[in-house]
């Protein structure tokens, strides 16, 4: 399977228009991509809605970017804005994290033909959490397990700003000891004049994480011209395909 698995420090961090800027540039670059993110919620919610504005549901506009149906980018959509398994006993029904991961390997198992000299190209898959990593989809089945189950690599979707630093340090610390590989963490929206504050929790971030910090710039529409532009200063190449030793 290859791709990436895009999760976040919190909820409403930004992960969605990363995820949505990074199969936007591959699109555009002529990768063959696909999106998944195992349950939505909150399509309901008069605070979600508003707080979205002029943009669509995540499933919709990562549907949008990767020419997929909504549908199957989420298979699980809920009303509440509350986690997935507290939104599916609220529907009366029990998420199965085997029927979870089946449709994630699905999703990222599809081939596109180019041509019949070119055979079969391996789609790039897009895989977004929900909230954190430790949100529980099922009741013993966290966003964590199902990126351990997938193995892709992890891309770490965190704040620009104040309490940054100990939210993504503690995200760092428990994809790690999951056994997790973190690619990167993406700062997000990162101002065209970051302060003094921002460009030390960059800093920061990077040296006690040992870890590379890239930034998304801020996305104003949810056009997927806009958001490859935006995804195409990413060094997703390096992500998806790590470097083969010399």
């Amino acid at each position: 399977m290859r791709g990436l698995f895009v999760t976040a420090t919190d909820t409403g961090v930004g992960k969605t228009v990363l995820s949505a800027a990074l199969l936007a540039a591959m699109a555009a670059a002529g990768e063959p991509v696909r999106a998944f993110k195992p349950a939505v919620t909150g399509l309901d919610d008069d605070d979600e809605i508003a707080a979205r504005g002029a943009w669509p549901p995540d499933h919709e506009l990562l549907a949008r970017v990767a020419g997929m149906d909504p549908d199957e980018v989420s298979p699980l959509r809920y009303g509440p804005a509350v986690s997935p398994h507290l939104a599916a006993q609220l529907a009366g029904e029990r998420l199965d994290s085997e029927q979870l991961l089946a449709a994630a390997v699905g999703a990222g198992g599809a081939r596109e033909r180019e041509g019949a000299s070119d055979g079969a190209r391996e789609r790039t898959v897009i895989v977004e959490g929900v909230g954190g990593l430790l949100v529980p989809l099922c009741e013993d089945y966290s966003v964590c397990d199902l990126a351990v189950a997938l193995g892709l690599p992890v891309l770490i979707a965190a704040r620009p700003g104040l309490g940054t630093i100990n939210h993504t340090l503690l995200t760092l610390r428990a994809a790690r000891r999951a056994g997790l590989e973190v690619a990167a963490v993406v700062l997000t929206p990162w101002p065209a004049r970051s302060t003094v504050m921002e460009r030390s929790n960059r800093e920061t971030i990077a040296r006690l994480g040992t870890v590379e910090v890239e930034a998304l710039a801020p996305v104003r529409s949810p056009d997927p011209t806009a958001l490859a532009r935006a995804g195409e200063r990413l060094p997703w190449r390096r992500w998806v395909v790590p470097p083969t030793d010399p």
